[in-house]
């Protein structure tokens, strides 16, 4: 069993940044490959970013290439997500995931555990 918890959401003027936290506990986090994804009211759960335990491989959805960089520190089994240059449709809630799997996934079905999210809002 995986614990996450997110933290670091909250409200942005549209092109300013964020960052992101998920930490994680029980198991030996560094097991998993961690994944960003979040969620839009009205909208479906959609995939962000990714990780490989190891965090040498990293995915991104097009939407935030360039703008979003995922990362980890296993020696504090934290993920973090780096959110630059914030746009209006940014806004949603982020959650954290963990599967047991060396890489990321970009499927949410993919993923056996979940954090309870975080508030992302960015104003225009």
């Amino acid at each position: 069993q995986v614990e996450l918890v997110e933290s670091g959401g909250g409200l942005v003027q549209a092109g300013g940044s964020l960052r992101l936290s998920c930490a994680a506990s029980g198991r030996t986090s560094n097991r998993y490959g961690m994944g960003w994804f979040r969620q839009a009211p009205g909208k479906e759960r959609e995939f962000v970013a990714a990780i490989s335990k190891g965090g040498v491989v990293t995915y991104y959805a097009d939407s935030v290439k360039g703008r979003f960089t995922i990362s980890r520190d296993n020696a504090e089994n934290t993920v973090y997500l780096q959110m630059s240059s914030l746009k209006p449709e940014d806004t949603a809630v982020y959650y954290c995931a963990a599967r047991s799997g060396s890489n990321g996934a970009t499927s949410l079905v993919n993923y056996d555990y979940w954090g309870q999210g975080t508030q992302v809002t960015v104003s225009s």
